[in-house]
């Protein structure tokens, strides 16, 4: 860049700042100044996106540049991930627990690669992602520009083909805003999921023809909550016909829990969760018999293998190979089962059912409850609302006034008082030390194993917890190490004032620890749990499980509470229950940044993992 188009940028960026501050002051949708990347973030404020979690490049700049007079005017901003898969996960995070776009960014070549793993884990996890990466200026094609990722280089649009809703580059202008509006409505679709924009440096900063945004994204995107009457009256014939129906929650169920809670409630349906829905149903409610699949607990297991069971509701389940028992087809995908979905291609895995219901789960469940409490042929027992009676209740008498009402397999180790600290034991003291309100986080490995099974958060709400997301969170259908570390950042900024505890192992914090340095300088309250075992815990079981080599499964032995002094943020090591209760949780939980529990678990505990070795076990006989 010469001297004179430096001036000539600094000049348009005041200009620009003059005319965005007086737009912002009398229009909903601010004015346009003259750069392309400005266009951009002027979708996003009107969408109500706070954040843009990327990594910085010179191909990328003028889109930073925009995001710096954006944040001067108190609209949309940066975060500044540590490497560009942890910017993926941390708009994973902030999407699923804030109801909004998730916005990750990066330059070309490496940048756009090292994002391809948490947007792919976005993919499989059908979360709404807005995905921009950088080309270099268009002029440059072909002619060996450094870090050339246009058709002519590492083609990042044909990498990004197989992992997103929506893929294209924007060449010139002219498509920008149509290719902008189709990608947001891609990722917000159904299924939802990323949606990637590929746009050239030049593209970003030159500029715009228009004077403001030409469509108001929010009408687009408000579809009507329409209802297939037939199938829901089909539905609802059944489930008051069925002697003894369960009810199955997947996770992509969260805006209907309410009604579906108040549903099960009034026609004692036990309920079910899979894993990744485990966090909307308190462990606590007096139907909930526990977790199915991967992690899962017997009781949950038994209840499908009732003869007496004569109706399978499964409301926003995916039933991939965790959640449905490895394709149970003798006790789950069998005649019984009706499934209820927003998300049309989940239907293709229950080709099986007796029934399937497609539409807003909110409304079809909001329907049936309000039907069944209506209905002159039933009287309706009268439902407490538990979740305003126990707030009046201490922590004592709240943890003494409930009981579980399903099974965990090594009831001793739950309770162990035995050093080193056992990981079941672990997962027992959290939620007693932690605020009712926490969202924990389970990371890929045994830290999922370890949480789905035994980690039981306090859920006070037993009506069911309204808004996005619930109290545990997992991705496990890409199973990407680390993504409950970068997803904890985005949880955090979309959760203000909740605790976040984030339950991960040493091989992943090896591998994406530095992201604790965001939550240092964002000031975020993140609890690391790190479950130190010096190996590949899931890899070392398996092996033993199966049978396998025991081999490339140990890990040297860190001290990652020295790391987090390191890094900025208090560390402490765990060996004992004594250890972990006698941290000041209050202070912990009171602090504006994080903290490091390194936790050095009995390494020879092994996590509940039988449906995945299993699995293993009969591919390898194949």
């Amino acid at each position: 860049m010469t001297e004179l188009d430096h001036e000539l940028d600094q000049k348009l960026d005041r200009k620009l700042d003059q005319e965005l501050e007086k737009g912002a002051a009398t229009q909903a949708v601010p004015t346009i100044g003259p750069k392309m990347a400005d266009l951009l973030v002027a979708y996003l404020d009107q969408l109500g996106v706070e954040y843009v979690f990327g990594v910085p490049g010179g191909a990328i700049e003028p889109l930073y540049d925009a995001l710096a007079r954006s944040e001067r005017r108190g609209g949309v901003r940066a975060v500044v991930a540590r490497h560009e898969t942890g910017a993926a996960f941390m708009a994973d995070g902030y999407a699923r627990n804030s109801g909004k776009l998730g916005v990750c960014c990066s330059t070309t070549g490496p940048g756009a690669t090292n994002m391809i793993t948490g947007v792919a884990s976005a993919y499989e996890n059908n979360v709404p992602m807005l995905v921009i990466t950088a080309q270099t200026a268009i002029s440059t094609f072909g002619k060996g520009a450094i870090q050339d990722s246009s058709c002519t280089g590492v083609n990042t649009v044909g990498l990004y083909q197989h992992c997103t809703r929506y893929n294209t580059l924007i060449s010139h202008i002219d498509q920008f805003e149509h290719k902008l509006a189709a990608a947001i409505m891609s990722a917000l679709g159904s299924p939802a999921g990323p949606a990637h924009i590929s746009i050239p440096r030049d593209v970003m900063a030159m500029p715009t023809p228009i004077s403001q945004a030409n469509y108001q994204l929010g009408s687009l995107l408000d579809r009507p909550e329409l209802i297939d009457e037939k199938a829901v009256g089909k539905l609802y014939k059944e489930i008051i016909q069925a002697q003894k129906p369960v009810f199955i929650v997947g996770d992509e169920a969260s805006n209907a829990i309410v009604s579906i809670l108040s549903l099960a409630t009034a026609i004692d349906a036990e309920i079910l969760v899979t894993p990744h829905g485990k966090g909307l149903v308190s462990p606590y409610h007096p139907l909930f018999k526990g977790v199915i699949g991967f992690a899962g607990h017997a009781s949950a297991k038994r209840l499908l293998a009732d003869p007496e069971v004569d109706l399978v509701v499964a409301i926003g389940a995916r039933f991939g190979e965790f959640s449905s028992n490895a394709w149970d087809t003798t006790n789950l995908l069998n005649g019984k089962l009706i499934h209820v979905e927003s998300t049309e291609a989940n239907l293709t895995r229950t080709p099986m059912a007796k029934l399937h219901v497609r539409g807003c789960l909110e409304t079809i469940f909001s329907h049936l409850d309000h039907k069944y409490h209506h209905d002159p042929k039933f009287t309706i027992k009268a439902v407490s609302d538990d979740a305003e009676q126990t707030h009046d209740l201490n922590e004592q008498e709240f943890s003494a006034s409930l009981s579980m009402h399903f099974e965990c397999d090594d009831i001793d180790s739950y309770y162990s008082n035995a050093i080193p600290i056992k990981p079941q034991r672990l997962m027992h003291d959290l939620p007693k030390l932690f605020p009712p309100h926490t969202r924990y986080l389970a990371d890929s490995g045994n830290s999922f194993a370890w949480g789905t099974h035994y980690l039981h958060p306090f859920d006070r709400r037993l009506a069911g917890m309204r808004g996005h997301g619930g109290l545990f969170s997992a991705s496990m259908d890409f199973a990407s190490m680390g993504w409950a570390i970068g997803s904890a950042v985005g949880t955090s900024l979309a959760t203000a004032d909740t605790p976040v505890v984030c339950i991960t192992g040493d091989g992943s914090w090896l591998m994406s620890g530095q992201e604790i340095t965001v939550a240092v300088e964002e000031k975020l309250t993140i609890v690391f749990v790190i479950l130190n075992d010096s190996a590949y815990g899931m890899v070392r079981h398996g092996q033993s499980l199966t049978g396998a080599e025991p081999i490339a499964n140990t890990l040297a032995s860190v001290d990652f509470a020295a790391m987090a002094n390191a890094m900025g943020a208090p560390g402490h090591i765990i060996r004992s229950p004594e250890d972990l209760n006698c941290l000041d949780i209050k202070t912990i939980c009171n602090r504006k940044g994080p903290t490091v529990l390194d936790v050095r678990i009995d390494q020879n505990e092994a996590p509940p993992i039988a449906l995945r070795t299993n699995v293993l076990k009969i591919n390898h006989a194949k």
